[in-house]
């Protein structure tokens, strides 16, 4: 071998950062020298396919061998064997036995100035390839052997250029090993992009409410829970109608724990397409399915160290459900077009809308399922039953909308925050941020009438906003109990009326003058079943 040659495989080899470019710069290099018949790589890693190998019969040791992991070579007895292929007899090669297995075990270099005549683990290889010497060197880093280098040649090798062989293997483990840092350092910056990619989609979100706001009593009896289990690393169901701001106090659990450096993954259940299921939850592999151009990590992965929160956990269809709760009870997955499993280390809070007692008892969610999400269980009050609220939270929406646009903060009257309390907010929290935003646009041209926007607004949504009370007569003093009785037998007549039918021309909603979500929680509020029709 030309031992400048020698010189320039290690000079290129140190100027390579990732681990296939230094192993094909070895190879390939060492694969053109004269009279070299072959040159390959194995580095050690575990025994993976112990089941399939044909040399399991020899191995001593099951838990790690070495693997085939750069090949280069010019076949002369069969020119059109490809002799890069990495799937051949020795892509395996046991620790100990044969040559290459010695210097693995043993990190001591072998020459071999004769190898037909000393027992080569090939012998009719060696015969039709016209094999008569073979050199190796071992791979190490740091007094640790890390993998094998090995020449097959036509002509002898000699001790000179066995020592420089030497010399490339050293430049070569170096190389290797900062390929691999270079790698990683990629696959966390990598991550930490798609982590932030991930978190910028919900910072706008997370501005627009900024922090829990309110002191009413049903509030108060909240807030201690999300302080008792924020801790711990439990799993936690929020349940709540839409807009009460389930993802707010997913968010304060999670920033109270000890998992607040990690992200807090969300992941809408109920706005991924079926067979698109895994791959975000678990992630997939490139030319896993069509389109799949790159490896992708999934939620799970991104949140490991962290916390997922599944929201619309409700929505996710009976038959993808199995799968979530494996990774739930093991804390195992595998991506699509994978066949590595592996492991993650996250805190689930799951939020839905829906009565999942009610899902199970229709078969439409898995009990075991309820069961492991709902561990410790966290029910957030509609707005409409901490009314006391909404002066501090219309207060405040008025000055984020008012920074957000760079306006100044309009006024708002005690009889406009009356007014607000009067309106039922079937959409809870995130309607009311709505109009007050709506008014804040508004202000710009001259102060708006707060009440005539909710009056608006609740027109354009087919409600209507209660009349400010006036002083009533002495006859008309109903007390709670009957004012609550009536009112339940007015549902139900609505509803006997209506067949039984909440939504749609002549259903219940539309006999009584109110949207279908808002009519939905009355009967919730005041436990109305189908089955008290009968």
């Amino acid at each position: 071998m030309n031992l400048d040659a020698l010189q320039a495989i290690s000079l290129a080899v140190a100027g390579e950062r990732s681990e296939e470019g230094v192993l094909s710069r070895i190879v390939e290099g060492l694969g053109q020298q004269p009279g070299v018949a072959l040159a390959r790589v194995w580095m050690l890693g575990p025994g993976d396919i112990c089941d399939s190998c044909r040399m399991r019969p020899e191995c001593p040791d099951q838990t790690r061998c070495l693997h085939l992991v750069a090949s280069a070579g010019s076949p002369r007895a069969s020119p059109g064997e490809d002799w890069s292929r990495l799937d051949g007899d020795f892509c395996r090669v046991p620790l100990g036995v044969p040559e290459v297995g010695r210097i693995g075990a043993t990190g001591a270099p072998l020459l071999l100035k004769d190898a037909g005549a000393e027992g080569w683990a090939r012998p009719e290889w060696v015969r039709r390839e016209g094999i008569q010497s073979f050199a190796g060197q071992p791979l190490v880093f740091r007094g640790e052997t890390i993998g094998v280098l090995a020449v097959f040649r036509r002509t002898p090798i000699t001790e000179d250029e066995l020592r420089w062989l030497r010399t490339v293997a050293e430049h070569a483990a170096i190389a290797i090993v900062n390929g691999r840092a270079f790698a990683e350092i990629d696959r966390l910056r990598r991550r930490l992009e798609e982590e932030n990619a991930y978190l910028r989609e919900e910072v706008d979100l997370a501005l627009a409410y900024g922090r829990i706001v309110g002191q009413s009593p049903a509030l108060r009896r909240v807030l201690p829970q999300v302080e008792m289990v924020a801790p711990t690393d439990s799993t936690v169901l929020v349940l709540g109608e839409t807009g009460t701001g389930k993802e707010l106090v997913a968010r304060a659990i999670h920033e109270r724990s000890r998992r607040a450096h990690r992200p807090l993954i969300k992941v809408n259940c109920g706005a991924i397409p079926r067979d698109m299921f895994e791959s975000e939850f678990f992630g997939h592999v490139r030319g896993a399915f069509t389109g799949a151009l790159r490896d992708r990590p999934g939620r799970f992965q991104l949140a490991d160290g962290g916390t997922v929160l599944l929201d619309e956990v409700g929505d996710l269809p009976l038959e993808l459900q199995p799968k979530l709760l494996r990774v739930l009870q093991e804390g195992q997955y595998e991506r699509v077009g994978d066949d590595v499993t592996r492991e993650v280390d996250v805190r689930v809070i799951a939020a839905t809308n829906r009565d999942l007692k009610a899902e199970v008892r229709a078969g439409r969610f898995r009990e075991d399922l309820y069961y492991r999400l709902g561990v410790f269980l966290i029910e957030l009050p509609p707005l409409r039953e901490r009314k006391s609220d909404i002066p501090l939270l219309a207060s405040h929406f008025v000055s984020l909308a008012a920074r957000k646009l760079g306006v100044p903060e309009p006024r708002i009257s005690m009889e406009e925050w009356e007014q607000l309390k009067r309106y039922d907010w079937p959409g809870n929290v995130r309607e009311l941020q709505n109009v007050i935003e709506r008014t804040v646009i508004l202000s710009r041209g001259g102060r708006p009438r707060l009440d005539a926007i909710v009056a608006d607004h609740a027109a354009q949504q087919g409600t209507a906003p209660s009349p400010a009370p006036r002083p009533p007569e002495p006859e008309e003093v109903v007390p709670e109990g009957e004012w609550r009785r009536r009112e339940r037998a007015n549902l139900l007549a609505a509803l006997k009326r209506a067949g039984g039918r909440v939504y749609g021309p002549g259903g219940a909603a539309e006999l009584l003058g109110v949207k279908p979500s808002t009519l939905q929680s009355r009967l919730r509020a005041r436990r109305i079943h189908a089955r008290d029709l009968h």
